[in-house]
Order: C-alpha cells, then structure tokens, then sequence
C-alpha cells in the first residue's frame, strides 16, 4: 500500500453568510475548488490532462443539502463550474457531520490502493438558507430521527444537554465543577478563534464568566444544562484537501521533503439512539467507547500514542462533546477529564492543546466541511502555516470527528 501525502488546500471564511450575498452553491464550490487548487498549485487544465491518464477522482462531503438546498446528486454538481472537470469521476459521501471525513476516507483509500495518483476532497454546507429553528430540524436527521428529534426544538442541543447529564452522572461529578469546566472549554475555543483569520467567531465576545452566566439573557439556555456558550456555530462554508501518491508528490514539489503524511485512521460506528448507546456503554470505563476505540485505532496505526501528538482537532459540536473527547484521546482517563482543563494543558500555553483553530465551537461548523477542515488545519499545524494560532513545533496531530451523537467516529493522524 502506498504511503498517503497531504498536498494542502484551502477553506472558505467561515463568517460569510453566501444567501445574504446572493450566492449559492455554484459560487461556494467555485471558490473553494479555485482557492484550494491555487494553493498546491494545480489547475482545471492540470486536472483534465491527469483524468484522460485515469489519475485524479474528486470526492464530496456534504450532510444534507437536500434539505438545505433543494438539491441532490451534489458529485456531478462541479461539472458546472469548470468545463475541464467533465468526465473526471467525482460523488458525494455523506455521514451526518462526519461527511468530509468519510469523503476524506474514500479520497485516502483510493490512493493508498493505488486507484489514483491524486485525490481531491471538497467538503460543504450551506446552513444559512433557513431560520435557526427549520435548521435545527434538518440537523436531527443526523440522530435517530423518528425517536428522538421529531417535532422537537433544537434536538441536538437537547441530546447534548444528555451527553452532560450523562457524564456527571457516570463518573460522580460535581455539577457546578463540571459546569465550569464546559465553560472553560468554551472561552478556549473563543479564544483560539480569534487567532483564526477565517473563524466564524473570530470577532465575537464571550469569556469564561459570560459562558457561567448560563440561562440569562446574554447565554440563553437552549437543552438541558447546554447554553448558547456551549453550542457550535451554524456556518456556512466549504474545504478543500488534496492528497497524493509519492509520485505525483515528486512531480509537484520535487521531492517528498516537507509534506506531511497520513499516518493512521479509525472509523467506527456506535449506536444512533443516544439511550442505545449509553447503554452499550455501561460496562465501559469510557462513556464513549467506539469513539475510544476510533482513537485508539488511528493511534495503532500510525505507531504512535497521545503523548507524541502535539495538537488535537476535535468535534466540539458542544462542549460535552469535546469534554468525552479528552478521555477518548488519552489525555486524561475517562472520567478525570477535569485535570486536562483545570491545569490549562488543553490550551494554546499548555503541552496537549485542543482546537487551536478555535474548533466547531469558535472556527464554525458547516457540517458537510468540518471534517476537511480539521484535515486542513492538521495540515497547516504540522507544515508550520497557521499563522497567529501555529502550536510550536508541531510534528504530529489527530483530529477527531463524529456524526449524530458520536455515531459515526472518524480520526486521523497527520505527521511529518
């Protein structure tokens, strides 16, 4: 199997609002798709050329823009916007919020099978075409809808609001430290976003005493104990990321020197049903398992373990999730989780930083793109092109990231 190289990409600005523009998906994929190519320096007449060798194969990550968008059949949808993507083998891939990374998974395979010389995965959503509430809706088909979202305002928020529950209750937390610690994690990503030139948040205020001051004007409660503080953002935005084969790594740069390589994955799936899923937990030191287990195996892989990583991208949908997420990564054992966030070793100034690009929470969450995203900046960290929220010395990073309720898992690890 060949090794998997990481050429870059680019990732829209997540501020953008593309309806209030009079844009729509057309001018998104351009963009992302010109940007991206820019950026390693290929070009639509490039790609023609590789497609007549069948070398190159485009992939697509998007969650729901049936819903969103009124459309479908989204992989022939860039034959629209450059003439020389027509007959170049493209689709859509789809896993809830995990879409970009199950589109990364099918883009890495084929190249590491030997199927392509070079991948590009374009990952999107378009979430401002509705009011927050329509969108709330849509975003529940992502759990098990018929049981647990239909009919209920903000489902995810509520699933979530559980998700804490569910913690406190598992390993004997204290609430109000517990809750504290959410808040922690949340003024981290604000913080680390506004180090992020395209962070959604990256102009916003909130700092740990706003995100305490829950159920108040300024923090409104929106599920269970979650808060607005605690909640990722709704985004619209899309990434590119284009990886390759040795070959076609040498034939761009010259040499494999300086780029990055896939060095482990996992993927596993859990139970839809949140209550499911909790269950199959009972006897698990970890509240999330398989979401453990997706870590452990990208870590395996890569023959590496949480202390040679450097940074951490996670799916901070909500600030539970990203509280699980430390256990789940090793930084802490499950259930000690409140050590890594009250010691300061989960931010920017601490040796295990998580988001620095201020994550779902800070950066945004276009939830067809998060997992490119991450991809992107695990890239951009190890390469030393981040720019203001650059870790020093970065050498090796693993981004998680999940659909539904930590349903489908994905992670990978990206190193020099």
């Amino acid at each position: 199997m060949s090794k998997v190289y990481v050429l870059g990409g680019a990732q829209t600005d997540f501020e953008r609002n593309w309806t209030k523009e009079g844009k729509g998906i057309f001018a998104i994929l351009k963009e992302a798709m010109d940007d991206g190519l820019a950026a390693v320096g290929m070009t639509y007449e490039e790609i023609a050329k590789l497609n007549k060798d069948n070398r190159v194969a485009i992939f697509v990550g998007n969650f729901i823009a049936e819903k969103y968008c009124d459309q479908s059949h989204l992989g022939s949808l860039l034959t629209k916007i450059n003439p020389n993507l027509y007959g170049v083998p493209s689709a859509r891939y789809e896993a809830a919020c995990a879409s970009g990374s199950v589109a990364l998974d099918a883009a890495i395979t084929k190249v590491r099978a030997g199927d392509y010389d070079v991948a590009i995965t374009i990952g999107w959503e378009l979430m401002k075409t509705v009011s927050a509430k329509v969108g709330g809706d849509f975003l529940g088909h992502a759990a098990d809808y018929q049981a647990e979202a239909k009919g209920v305002d903000f489902p995810f928020p509520t699933l979530f609001g559980k998700m804490a529950d569910a913690l406190i209750e598992r390993y004997k937390l204290d609430e109000t430290r517990f809750m504290k610690n959410l808040a922690t994690i949340s003024a981290i990503n604000y913080e680390n976003a506004k180090r992020n030139p395209q962070a959604q948040t990256r102009k916003w205020f909130m700092d740990e005493a706003q995100a305490n001051d829950r159920g108040t004007a300024t923090n409104m409660a929106v599920g269970g104990k979650i808060a607005i503080s605690d909640c990722s953002q709704v985004t619209d935005g899309a990434a590119v990321v284009v990886v390759c084969n040795e070959k076609f790594a040498v034939e761009k740069k010259g040499s494999t020197a300086g780029i990055p390589i896939v060095k482990g994955w996992g993927h596993r799936v859990a139970p839809i049903n949140f209550d499911l899923k909790m269950a199959d937990s009972e006897f698990s030191a970890c509240i999330l398992p398989w979401t453990q287990k997706t870590v452990e195996d990208a870590y395996k892989r890569a023959g590496l373990s949480v202390n040679e990583m450097d940074f951490f991208e996670t799916h901070d949908c909500f600030t539970s999730s990203e509280y699980a997420a430390i256990g789940c990564f090793g930084i802490t054992e499950p259930g000690k989780e409140y050590e890594a966030i009250e010691s300061g070793k989960i931010s920017m100034r601490g040796d295990k930083p998580i988001n620095p690009s201020g994550g779902l929470i800070g950066c945004g969450h276009p939830v067809g793109a998060s997992g490119v995203r991450m991809m992107l900046d695990l890239y951009k960290q190890v390469t030393g092109q981040a720019g203001d929220y650059q870790v020093k010395d970065a050498k090796n990073g693993i981004m998680l990231n999940f659909g539904g309720t930590a349903t489908t898992n994905y992670a990978y690890v990206i190193g020099m």
